[in-house]
């Protein structure tokens, strides 16, 4: 299991911020995927719940893989899902709760695996099962007294922040105690990216 922390950890060793792309067409999807990695969001998931997500999905690893990124496959809720990633090209998986099924099935498939957790016990069961990073789903109905909460008997597991997240509330959570937090449907407007891109720590202005 350390190959999956490792992965991970180095994804995210520099980039507080992770990108969802999800119900976009193929061409808008790999639009704004570029438009992230230019503003230094490397991490980009696109959610696969449908034949034209899978396409978006495979558009944007196409695209990844030219300009040096990882690509992730979101909504990952079933072993058929799995596969479809997997033909995608995937470089990781994300769900929105614990299966342990389908994470021991991506991680026996090499591909790293991002369970939701919403409780205590899902912690540590994904973490009794080799999982050190959680995304906490969905996290402006947990808030972020949640966060807090849990770093005291949690303090080696890594939180990524999913849902109601964007840039007006991005830093609440990274300063609750997430260490990522990943934006979804905020980014239906278009000034999100920039705004995000001024949470990492090292990223371009939206000039350049």
């Amino acid at each position: 299991m350390a190959s999956v922390d490792d992965f991970f950890d180095s994804t995210f060793a520099h980039h507080s911020v992770m990108a969802i792309l999800r119900g976009y067409t193929p061409q808008r999807t790999v639009e704004l995927a570029t438009r992230a990695w230019e503003l230094g969001i490397d991490c980009v998931e696109v959610p696969i719940q449908s034949p034209a997500a899978v396409e978006a999905l495979a558009a944007t690893v196409t695209a990844g893989h030219e300009h040096g990124r990882v690509v992730g496959a979101g909504t990952v809720t079933s072993p058929e899902r799995l596969e479809q990633a997997i033909r995608a090209g995937a470089a990781f998986t994300v769900a929105p709760g614990l299966d342990l099924t389908v994470a021991g099935a991506s991680l026996a498939a090499g591909l790293a695996h991002l369970p939701g957790v919403a409780t205590a016990s899902e912690i540590q069961h994904a973490a009794n099962h080799g999982m050190r990073w959680v995304k906490a789903f969905p996290a402006n109905s947990l808030g972020t007294s949640w966060f807090h909460g849990m770093r005291g008997p949690f303090p080696e597991i890594k939180i990524v922040a999913t849902g109601g997240i964007n840039a007006r509330n991005a830093s609440e959570y990274l300063g609750a105690g997430a260490d990522v937090v990943a934006v979804g449907s905020a980014l239906e407007d278009p000034a999100q990216l920039e705004l995000l891109a001024q949470l990492m720590p090292s990223a371009p202005t939206a000039a350049r």
